[in-house]
C-alpha cells in the first residue's frame, strides 16, 4: 500500500482556486446604475429645514442652504431643493426668521409654490422684511 501524501499540493489548489474566483468576478459585464445621490450635503435633518408633512421626505431633499445679509442689512436666504423621484413634484416652502438667539421674530414668508421636475434641483430664495433675522427655518409641505 502506498500513502499519497496530499499536503504539499494543498496550498497551489487552493491558490489555483482563490484565482479562478477573482478572475471570474472580472469577467461578469459591468452594471449600469443609478447615479446614487450624495448625502454630503444633504440637510433634511437639520432644524433650518423642516418637513411639515411625512410624505415629502421620501421624494424631496435640500442640498443646499445659503444665507447671506443685504446691504440694507435684512437676511437672504436660498435653498436648493431636489426632486429625488422619477416623477415632477409640486411643492410648497415657506420661511420663518428668527433672531440671533433663535427667536421667531414675527417675518414669516408666505409659501411659495414650486414645481419640481423628475429628479431636478431648483433654488427657492426668501428675503427678510426686517434687519433683526439672523437665524432661519424652512418649511416645506406638499403643495395643496
Amino acid at each position: 500500500l502506498t500513502t499519497m501524501n496530499t499536503k504539499p499540493h494543498l496550498p497551489a489548489a487552493l491558490t489555483a482556486v482563490i484565482l479562478l474566483l477573482l478572475f471570474a468576478g472580472c469577467s461578469t459585464p459591468p452594471v449600469a446604475e443609478e447615479p446614487q445621490e450624495s448625502t454630503k450635503y444633504t440637510i433634511e435633518g437639520t432644524e433650518k429645514f423642516t418637513f411639515l408633512d411625512k410624505a415629502a421626505p421620501g421624494y424631496l431633499a435640500c442640498t443646499g442652504l445659503q444665507d447671506r445679509l443685504l446691504p440694507d442689512g435684512r437676511l437672504e436666504v436660498v435653498a436648493s431643493v431636489k426632486n429625488r423621484s422619477a416623477e415632477p413634484r409640486k411643492v410648497q416652502l415657506n420661511c420663518v426668521f428668527k433672531d440671533a438667539q433663535g427667536l421667531h421674530t414675527g417675518d414669516e414668508t408666505p409659501f411659495q409654490t414650486v414645481t419640481l421636475a423628475a429628479n431636478a434641483t431648483e433654488a427657492v430664495r426668501f428675503t427678510a422684511a426686517s434687519p433683526v433675522a439672523r437665524n432661519y427655518t424652512i418649511r416645506v409641505r406638499q403643495a395643496r
